[in-house]
Formats: structure tokens, sequence, C-alpha cells
């Protein structure tokens, strides 16, 4: 069966807009897998084959995967690490691998029961959807799959990312309101945030958004020092009993957003 997308209401339907592009923001796929999948044939826009790069459609317009489409998303993998400090989370800096270095057969996790068997395959086209800085632990997720890439670091992304964070210093007054709404970072306010303490020393943050050591800065506006930061949630997949400087892979049927959506996002 081929696979059908909604239209999205937009301000003005008959501003036609780049194929690849609306592909992207309906959540059918990355804007490169949709130049892929358009060059290859299996692309229909109300049931006619759209395979020329570049190609402008309206904004009502119905798309269609075909078949062979959807069964090579199927094929894309996403792997969760726990990372350890010490590896960066995309390119490597001098001295310091990136994390995607951790997943080898040796340390998937599970392995008298793994969900699926480790494969070289799985490695192409890996990258990291979201960035954990090199001094942080936690939850990583690395994938191929370009739909959840956009679920999780897209602009309009409202998946969850929770943290515990161990801190010390003297809070400034009014600090802890302050770290849930009202600071900015470079010159841009920073979405409200969920933040309370766990204990005399420890922070729990749930955010919306994911900027450059965003909680490490917030917490030198409100006179705190960041002494250790793991990320144990993004969405509905907890980190839970992972091994540090282990990884498994997204179970069939698990989902950042909760009722399978992962698997068909439309």
């Amino acid at each position: 069966m081929n696979r059908r997308s909604p239209p999205i209401p937009s301000a003005d339907s008959r501003e036609p807009v780049r194929l690849s592009k609306l592909m992207a923001a309906r959540g059918l796929c990355s804007r490169r897998e949709a130049d892929g999948y358009i060059e290859r044939g299996w692309v229909r826009v109300d049931g006619v084959v759209v395979s020329e790069l570049g190609s402008k459609v309206l904004p009502h317009q119905t798309i269609t995967l075909a078949p062979a489409a959807r069964s090579a998303q199927q094929d894309r993998v996403t792997v969760l690490l726990h990372k350890p400090v010490g590896y960066v989370s995309g390119q490597p800096e001098p001295g310091y691998q990136p994390a995607v270095v951790l997943i080898t057969a040796e340390r998937q996790a599970g392995l008298n029961r793994p969900s699926r068997a480790f494969d070289r395959t799985h490695l192409r086209g890996l990258a990291p959807a979201g960035r954990l800085d090199i001094d942080s632990t936690g939850l990583l997720v690395l994938t191929q799959d370009g739909r959840i890439a956009r679920q999780l670091v897209g602009e309009d992304s409202a998946v969850e990312k929770e943290y515990l964070v161990r801190v010390e210093g003297r809070l400034a007054p009014e600090g802890l309101d302050r770290l849930r709404f009202g600071l900015e970072l470079d010159g841009r306010p920073l979405r409200r945030a969920q933040v309370t303490w766990q204990n005399r020393d420890q922070l729990r943050f749930v955010l919306r958004e994911g900027r450059k050591r965003q909680i490490r800065r917030m917490c030198e506006l409100v006179g705190l020092r960041v002494t250790g930061l793991k990320r144990v949630r993004i969405g509905q997949v907890r980190l839970g009993d992972l091994p540090q400087g282990q990884w498994r892979y997204l179970a069939p049927g698990e989902s950042f957003l909760g009722q399978g959506r992962d698997a068909s996002p439309l």
C-alpha cells in the first residue's frame, strides 16, 4: 500500500514550494532523503509521479510515497547510546573521538538477547540527533532516519529532554524562577523550562530546546556552576539501566513521541 500524507494548511495555498521541503515539513523524510526518493521515481503528487529535482508543488496537494520508499525507511536504524564523558557528539575535536566510535558489536547492550544483530552497514549515515557536550553523560541518539532527526532537533521540535544536573555555588535571588523562564542566551529568549531541586546539590531540568551548553550557561547566569550533567530522557524514551559506554537499538514500537508515532509520524 502506498503511503499518503495529509495536506497541510497554508496561509497562501497558491504559493508553490519545493517538493522536498514540503515532504520534510510533513515528516515524511528529511530533505536529503526526499531528493533521493524523487530521483528514483518514488514520489507521487496527486497521483502523478514527480522525478525532477527542484520541482515545486502547492501546499494543499497530496504527496504519496511508493512502497519501496517505505521499505527503505524501515531498514534505517536508530541507536541509543549512554555517552561517557570525553566523547564529542558529532564532529571530532583535536584529541577527542566522536561518540559513534562506541557503536561496535562488543559494546551492544544485552548481547544475549539483542533486539537485532549489529551490522556494520548500520554505521553508514549514522549521525547524532542532538548534542551532548564533551563533559556530559547520558542518553545520546544517533540515527539514519531523517524523520526522527527532524522530530528531535528540528526548529519546531517540542520533544522534551530531561537532565539531572549537579551544581555548586550560591543561587541568586529568584534564581530558580529565572531558570524556569526569563533568561536569554546570545540575545534570544529561552523557552519556558521545568526546573526543580532533586536534593540539596542536584537540579532536574526538562527542556524543549537544546542550544550549545545551554544548561551550563543558564546556571552561570544565576550564580551556579555545573559539576555534573546527565541526560536521562528524550521524549518517551528513557536511559534506564543502559550501562555507560554501551548502546542498544530503538526497539520496534518504541517511540520518542509515544504510541508508535515514530514509525508512522503521520
